[in-house]
This record gives structure tokens, sequence and C-alpha cells, in this order.
């Protein structure tokens, strides 16, 4: 499958957040958001990549402004401390990219906090993350971008057994952790058009594409790379059906900078089974129209994350 980059308009005195922003589709992106002239804000939890990312992105674009803060989404307290320094320089932030994940570790992980590590970071992290970020996001009327996944198509949330105590499937855990993340950005732009904090949030995904996600990740217990992200990168050297790492990148950049964000589709590739190709938006996927279940994880989140959502 060919490359693909989608024209962006200029985003010249704005200020983009990040997450998951060094390597992969979420570097790609942040490639493009800083040629677009946006002032990038990188929070990772790995300086020396976050080091490489600058580089790069900065080979790639002379004039880049980007900088580095420090950023582990597994731990609430690394999610505050990220919050309070942002708060501190006062400056609107008028798009966050919720794009950073973890994806089926081997055995059951939990997070500094005791929740799964997949719920605990793709969700709960960047849950803590709009919370702590709201008042910069008003002031900036930010789009809210979140990542999430074909696998978010279906499956649901297990609530009583929200930390995978009982049984541990990572495929399961992930899509809740999807499927989570998606309801409370839905519930977001919801409570912001009724509230009137000025703010949007929409959704995407990636389709399929040889990103790290399923690669060897030591980190999270796995030694090797899968046999799905091997037989991935396959398909997508011999342009079939799923995408590139860049491709991958396109929905997310779609949704951020799309003149007329679209709270009620759920942007993503165009191609066979939305795995790959140029970016459109579409509709969502079932387990994200619950609009009941939306309040549910709004609600429960926000306690789990120790979290309330102000806006000034």
């Amino acid at each position: 499958m060919t490359d693909i980059d989608i024209p962006l308009p200029s985003l010249h005195g704005r200020r983009a957040v990040l997450t998951g922003g060094s390597d992969g589709m979420g570097l790609i992106i942040a490639e493009r958001l800083a040629a677009a002239g946006a002032e990038l804000v990188l929070p990772v939890r790995n300086r020396d990549k976050g080091e490489r990312a600058v580089r790069f992105i900065r080979s790639r674009v002379a004039d880049a402004r980007v900088e580095l803060a420090d950023l582990d989404l597994s731990s609430l307290a690394s999610v505050a401390a990220l919050g309070e320094t942002l708060r501190a320089g006062g400056r609107p932030v008028h798009l966050l990219v919720n794009n950073a994940g973890v994806m089926t570790p081997p055995a059951r992980t939990i997070t500094a906090d005791g929740f799964e590590l997949q719920f605990g970071t793709n969700h709960l992290g960047h849950v803590a993350l709009v919370a702590h970020l709201l008042p910069l996001l008003r002031a900036g009327r930010a789009r809210v971008v979140s990542q999430l996944s074909i696998a978010a198509r279906s499956g649901s949330i297990a609530w009583d057994d929200i930390t995978a105590e009982r049984r541990y499937d990572g495929q399961r855990m992930y899509t809740a952790s999807k499927i989570a993340l998606g309801l409370f950005a839905l519930e977001l732009d919801r409570r912001s058009r009724a509230e009137g904090w000025g703010l949007s949030s929409v959704v995407s995904h990636p389709g399929v594409a040889p990103t790290s996600l399923l690669a060897a990740r030591p980190e999270i217990g796995r030694s090797s790379d899968t046999p799905a992200v091997r037989l991935i990168r396959r398909l997508a050297a011999r342009g079939i059906l799923v995408g590139t790492v860049r491709s991958a990148a396109q929905p997310a950049l779609l949704a951020a900078t799309t003149p007329e964000p679209r709270s009620d589709a759920l942007y993503g590739p165009r191609g066979p089974l939305h795995l790959g190709g140029a970016p459109a938006a579409h509709a969502l996927y079932r387990p994200l129209r619950d609009v009941a279940q939306a309040r549910r994880v709004w609600d429960t989140s926000l306690d789990l994350a120790g979290v309330t959502a102000r806006v000034g």
C-alpha cells in the first residue's frame, strides 16, 4: 500500500500535546504537526527515546518547535505532575492527541496504582490527563483526539472484573481499554457542548499497520515479536490489505485538523475492513454508540483516576 500524507492546514500559533509521539505512527503524527507549524509538547516515559524523536523531527522540519516533558501514563502521580507543570505555565492547549498505548502483555501486569496495565495506561491515564489539562483545553478551545483501535468494533467492558484479577485475557482487556477511551471521549464532547466548555472531542483509529504495539516489548514481558506483527509486516511490505506506519498516522491527523470535526463518526482508513488506506470518517462502532454506557464510563473513570472534570 502506498504511503499517504494528507495535507494539513497551518497550525502556527497553536500548541499541541501528543502522547506516544516518540516512535511509530506517533512519531509520524509529531513530524506532521511540527511541519504544519504547531508548537509541540511531547510527554515521554523514556527521555533517551524522546530525544531521538526530537532529533528526527528536527532533521525533517528545520524550524520545528518541539519540547519534551516527562510522563508515565501508567502512573497517575506522573500524569498529575505533568498536568501541574503545564497548568503552571498557563499557556492554552489547542490540540491534545491521546495516542500512546500498550497492547496485550502476555501476563497480567498492574500499574503503579493497581490497575490492569492496558486499562490503566490506555484509558485511565488519558482520562486523568484530560482532567488535569481541562482548564488549558478550554482556554485553547481545543480539539481532543483519542486514538482507538479496530478492536473496539466489538466487545465490552467487564465492570465486575475491571482489573482482570479473576481472569486475564490480554486481547479482551485491550479491547475494553479502547472501548472505554472511546466512550469517555464522546461523552467529553457531549458535556462540552452541554456546558459550554468550547472544546471538541473526536475519535480515530489507525487500522492495522506494522507499528511497535505487537513487536518485542521487554518492558511488558514480551521478549520477541508476535506472529501477528510479523505477518502484518509482510502484508504491508507487499501492499496487501493493511496499512503502513505512515498511513496509520493519517486518521488521527485528519481528526485533529478537519475544519468540521464529527463526534458522530470514527476517523479511520477507508480501505477494506478499515484496515488500511486513505483516512475518512465512517460510522461509530456499535460499542461506542451507547450513551448510557458512556455516562457510566465518564463517572466511573474519573472516580477510579481520582480526578474531577473542572474547567476553571
